[in-house]
C-alpha cells in the first residue's frame, strides 16, 4: 500500500505495503475516545473512555490527559512485545515514540501502540491506542482512539484464552480506500465525536482520513478497519470465520452457532444500553439556559453527527414569539418557524435553500403534517424521488430534492403536556444505514425530552416578556425638557434576581413652573414589588397633582402604604425644584442621598439630609430640606442597585456615584451612561437599577412676566392688553392674538370664583409659552358641554382647542389653572435663548 512520507515503516502501527483482503470483515470494538488542547487538558471524553478509563466525563474535561490514562508501556517503559507486533516477526521490542509523547506534542505524525494499564477492580487492562496530531484553527491539537484488548476475547472465554491469538493483533493506519464499503467507514467516522460541532468535527475527520484510518493488524496479510458503530462490538463473524478456518467440527459448528446466538443477544441489549447513555448523554447538554434561541441550538448540536446528519427544527410562531401555549392542534394553515438547521455536509450547502427564520406552513400530503398532526414520529427509510418531489414542490423556487432524495428520514414531534410544539426533521446520508424502529424510539424519546426542555424556555420568555411589558407600562415616558430644567433617565433589571422589580423614577409638572423629581425603590423583587410600585408612583403624582409639600406628601404616602398591607414598604426620594426661584426642597423616605454636581466649578458632593424612614414603617417624622442652585447645576437620583455590591459598605459605592457624576459629558444621555458604565463593573450587579439626572437649568428673570388682576370682570380686558405689550416686548408678537384669546378666558373663569384675594397672572417665556392663572378658590373647573344659548361653559373647550397643553392644580391657597402655547421658532428667539434651552450638554 502507499503512504505518504510521513507514515515510514519503522514507525509504531505502520502498515505493511501489500493489500487488505477484499472480504476481510470489519471488526467492531468500543472505542474510547478522548481530544487534548494545546495545554495537555481534556476537551473531549467519550462515554468509551469513561468506561475505560474510569473518570467521567465532568471530572476529566480541562484534567491534564496524562494524569486520566497511566498506562504503562505507552507512557514509556515496558513496551509490548511478540509475534507479528507492528510488523516484527521477531517479537523485537518497537521503536517510535508512545502515547506520551504524542500526549506532550512531541509527535508530527500518527502514532499507534499497545501498552498495558494497572486497574483496581480488573486487575492489568491490556490497551490498544491510536494517536492523530491536530492542526486547525481550534484548540484541539490531539485525538487519541484506544480499546481494551480484551474485547478482542472469545464471548464468554475463560479468563486467559484466546491470549496467544489476541495478541497477534497490532494497532496499526491504512487507507480507508482499501477496504470494501470506504464510503461508509468514512461517513461513519464522525460518530465518534458526538459532542462537537459538524465544523469541529469534520475537520478532525478529514485529517483522520488523510493520516490513515485506524486498524488492526493479524498479519501483513490480514487487517481490519476499527469501525465505531455505537461502540457495539460486533464479533459474531469473525469468530465463524475463525473455527472455518481451524477446521472445526459440526459439534465445533453447533458451539459457535449457540455462542453466536448468545452474541447477538448481548449485542442487543448493548446496543440498548448504548442509546440509553446516549439519550442521557444529550440530557445532560442540553437546558443549561432557559434562553430559547441557545436551547434550541444545544438541541440541534446534540444528534449531528452521532445521531443524524441533518437536523431541521420548527417550532410553532407562538412558541419563538414568547407567547402563550398555542391554541388548538395544528392544520395546514399553521405557520412554523424554522429555527436552527444543523449538519455535516460542507458548508453553506443548506443555508440558502432551508435559511434560518424562514416561516411555512406543511400541506396534508406530507410527512411533516403527519407527524404533527399525530404527534407521533415517522419514520421513511429511504426518500424515494417522487415523495422528494412532492416536498420540494412546497419550497418556491428552490430545488431541495437533490438535498433529500435517497436520504433516510425520521421526523419527531416537539411535545410538551401533549401540545405539539414544533417538530424535528432528521436526515441521514445515503451511505449511511437508514433509521429503523430503534431509531424511531431513540429520537421520539429525544424530541421528549427536548420538548420538555423547549417548553421550560418558552415558558420563561412568556413571563420574562409579561414581566417586561409590566415594568415599561409602570415606567414613566418622561419628556427630556421642561421648564427650566433638561432630563435623562436609565433603567436597568436586575440580571440575576428577575427582569422586573420595584425601582421607579418620575418627574411631574408642578404649578409656577417648577418640576417634582421623583426616585423610589419598593423593598423586593418580581411582580409584586413591580405592582406595588406601579400604586404607590400613581400615589405620588396624585398627591403632586394638588401641590402638596415634599414632607407632607411623604408622610400620606406613609399613610397609604400601611393601609395597603403589612409588606409595603419602599424608600423613596421627593424633590421640587423652582427654576425662578433657584432652589430645590427634598424630603427623604430612608432613601440613599442625591448627588449635586456644580457648574460653577464641577465639584460634586452628596447632599445632606434628614434620613427619614422607609414609607410603610410608620410613626416616623419627615423632614423637607432647602437647597440653593444655580444655573447648570446637574442633580443625581438613583436607587441601591447602582451603588451597592455585596460585603462592601455602600459609602464606597456612593463616594464612586459622586466622583463619576463629576465627569464631563457632551450629552445628559452620554452622562448617564458614563455612570452606568463606571459603577455598574463594581463587583457585578444583582439589584435593578434606576437613575435619573436632571441639569436644573433655571429661568432667567427677564424670561418671566408676573401681575396682580383685581377680582372684577374689565380685568380681563387688562389681562389682555399686559400680555400683548410683554410679547411685543419678547419679540413675540406672532403669537399675541392666540394668547390673548386664552388668558382672557382663564382669567374670566378666575375672578369670576376667586373670594377675597387677588387673582395672579404669569407669563414665562421658554421652549413655548407658559401662561399660569391662581386664585384662591379649591374648586376645580370643570370643561362643559355648552348649548348654542348658553351663556357659558365654553372657556376651557377654546383653551383645550388652542393650547399645546393645559392643566389644573390645586395650591396650598386655591388652585392655578395653566396652558402651554408653541411659539414661533424665530432665529433671534432661538440665537438668544439656546444657551438654556436648546443645548444638551451636560
Amino acid at each position: 500500500m502507499e503512504r505518504g512520507p510521513s507514515h515510514g515503516d519503522d514507525r509504531v502501527g505502520a502498515v505493511p505495503r501489500v493489500p487488505a483482503p477484499r472480504d476481510t470483515v470489519p471488526g467492531r470494538i468500543p472505542l474510547a475516545v478522548v481530544v487534548v488542547d494545546a495545554d495537555g487538558l481534556v476537551s473531549h471524553w467519550s462515554t468509551g473512555a469513561r468506561r475505560l478509563f474510569g473518570p467521567a466525563r465532568e471530572e476529566a474535561v480541562g484534567t491534564p490527559a496524562v494524569d486520566l490514562m497511566p498506562v504503562s508501556g505507552a507512557l514509556g517503559e515496558d513496551e509490548w512485545s511478540g509475534p507479528g507486533w507492528g510488523g516484527d516477526p521477531e517479537g523485537e521490542r518497537c521503536n517510535g515514540p508512545g502515547l506520551e509523547a504524542s500526549l506532550g506534542g512531541r509527535s508530527g505524525y500518527p502514532t499507534a501502540g499497545r501498552a498495558r494499564m494497572a486497574d483496581v477492580e480488573r486487575g492489568t487492562v491490556d490497551i490498544l491506542w491510536w494517536a492523530y496530531p491536530l492542526v486547525g484553527p481550534g484548540a484541539e491539537r490531539l485525538l487519541v482512539l484506544a480499546a481494551d484488548a480484551a474485547q478482542l476475547h472469545g464471548h464468554g472465554e475463560a479468563e486467559g484464552a484466546g491470549t496467544e491469538e489476541d495478541e497477534r493483533f497490532a494497532p496499526g493506519f491504512a487507507l480507508h480506500t482499501d477496504f470494501e464499503g470506504s464510503e461508509v467507514l468514512a461517513a461513519q467516522l464522525p460518530q465518534i465525536l458526538p459532542s462537537m460541532s459538524p465544523q469541529e468535527s469534520a475537520r478532525i475527520v478529514s485529517q483522520v482520513l488523510e493520516l490513515g484510518y485506524p486498524v488492526l493488524e493479524i498479519s501483513q496479510q490480514e487487517r481490519f478497519p476499527v469501525t465505531p458503530d455505537w461502540g457495539v462490538p460486533r464479533r459474531v463473524e469473525r469468530r465463524a470465520r475463525l473455527l472455518r478456518a481451524a477446521g472445526g467440527t459440526e459439534a465445533d459448528a453447533r458451539t459457535a452457532a449457540e455462542a453466536a446466538a448468545e452474541l447477538e443477544s448481548d449485542l442487543e441489549y448493548a446496543a440498548v444500553r448504548e442509546r440509553l447513555e446516549f439519550l442521557n448523554e444529550v440530557s445532560g447538554r442540553i437546558g443549561s439556559s432557559l434562553d430559547l434561541s441557545h436551547t434550541i441550538q444545544e438541541v440541534s448540536e446534540a444528534v449531528v453527527p452521532r445521531f443524524t446528519d441533518v437536523a431541521g427544527t420548527y417550532l410553532r410562531e407562538q412558541v419563538v414569539a414568547g407567547e402563550g401555549f398555542p391554541d388548538g392542534p395544528p392544520d395546514a394553515t399553521t405557520m412554523w418557524h424554522r429555527v436552527a438547521v444543523e449538519h455535516n455536509d460542507e458548508p453553506g450547502r443548506w443555508d440558502d435553500v432551508v435559511p434560518v427564520g424562514e416561516s411555512m406552513p406543511f400541506p396534508v400530503h406530507t410527512p411533516f403534517f403527519q407527524c404533527m398532526t399525530t404527534g407521533e414520529p415517522v419514520l421513511i427509510p429511504r426518500i424515494s424521488e417522487e415523495l422528494g418531489n412532492a416536498i420540494a414542490a412546497q419550497f418556491e423556487k428552490r430545488d431541495i430534492s437533490p438535498l433529500i432524495n435517497r436520504r433516510s428520514l425520521l421526523v419527531v414531534p416537539l411535545k410538551a403536556r401533549n401540545v405539539v410544539l414544533g417538530f424535528m426533521i432528521l436526515l441521514r446520508h445515503p451511505e449511511r444505514m437508514e433509521f429503523n424502529d430503534m431509531d424511531r424510539v431513540t429520537g421520539a424519546e429525544l424530541a421528549a425530552r427536548a420538548g420538555l426542555v423547549l417548553d421550560n424556555a418558552r415558558m420563561y420568555t412568556y413571563q420574562e416578556n409579561v414581566a417586561e411589558t409590566l415594568q415599561d407600562s409602570m415606567l414613566p415616558h418622561i419628556e427630556p425638557r421642561m421648564a427650566g430644567c433638561d432630563t435623562a433617565t436609565r433603567y436597568l433589571p436586575g440580571t440575576r434576581l428577575g427582569r422586573v422589580g420595584g425601582d421607579w423614577f418620575d418627574t411631574i409638572k408642578l404649578p409656577g413652573s417648577r418640576t417634582a423629581l421623583v426616585v423610589g425603590d419598593v423593598m423586593g423583587h418580581g411582580l409584586n414589588s413591580a405592582a406595588m410600585m406601579g400604586q404607590l408612583r400613581t400615589a405620588v403624582q396624585t398627591m403632586a397633582a394638588i401641590d402638596m409639600h415634599p414632607a407632607q406628601l411623604l408622610r400620606s404616602l406613609d399613610d397609604l402604604a400601611q393601609r395597603l398591607g403589612d409588606n409595603y414598604l419602599a424608600t423613596c426620594l421627593y424633590a421640587v425644584y423652582d427654576p425662578i426661584g433657584q432652589q430645590l426642597t427634598i424630603a427623604n423616605a430612608g432613601h440613599i442621598p442625591p448627588v449635586l454636581v456644580r457648574a460653577v466649578d464641577g465639584r460634586s458632593e452628596l447632599l445632606e439630609l434628614p434620613t427619614g424612614a422607609p414609607v410603610g414603617v410608620g410613626g416616623v417624622p419627615f423632614e423637607a430640606v432647602t437647597v440653593p442652585v444655580a444655573a447648570g447645576d446637574r442633580l443625581v437620583l438613583c436607587t441601591d442597585g447602582l451603588v451597592e455590591v455585596r460585603g462592601e459598605d455602600i459609602g464606597v459605592g456612593l463616594a464612586a456615584l459622586a466622583e463619576s457624576a463629576a465627569h464631563p459629558a457632551a450629552s445628559m444621555d452620554d452622562a448617564c451612561d458614563a455612570i452606568i458604565r463606571a459603577l455598574n463593573v463594581r463587583g457585578g450587579r444583582k439589584d435593578d437599577v434606576a437613575l435619573l439626572m436632571a441639569r436644573l437649568n433655571g429661568i432667567a428673570h427677564e424670561d418671566v412676566a408676573e401681575w396682580r388682576l383685581a377680582i372684577e370682570a374689565r380685568e380681563a380686558a387688562r389681562a389682555r392688553r399686559l400680555v400683548r405689550g410683554q410679547l411685543a416686548r419678547w419679540g413675540l408678537a406672532a403669537a399675541s392674538e392666540t394668547a390673548e384669546l386664552l388668558v382672557s378666558e382663564v382669567v374670566t373663569n378666575a375672578v369670576r370664583h376667586a373670594h377675597t384675594q387677588h387673582v395672579l397672572l404669569r407669563l414665562v417665556r421658554t421652549e413655548a409659552l407658559l401662561c399660569e392663572v391662581s386664585d384662591d378658590d379649591h374648586a376645580l373647573p370643570q370643561m362643559l358641554s355648552a348649548k348654542d344659548d348658553d351663556e357659558f361653559g365654553r372657556g376651557l373647550r377654546v383653551v383645550s382647542r388652542l393650547a399645546r397643553e393645559w392643566g389644573t392644580s390645586r395650591t396650598a391657597t386655591g388652585k392655578t389653572v395653566w396652558f402651554e402655547q408653541n411659539l414661533p421658532r424665530t432665529g433671534s428667539d432661538w440665537s438668544r435663548n439656546g444657551r438654556t434651552r436648546g443645548s444638551n450638554t451636560a
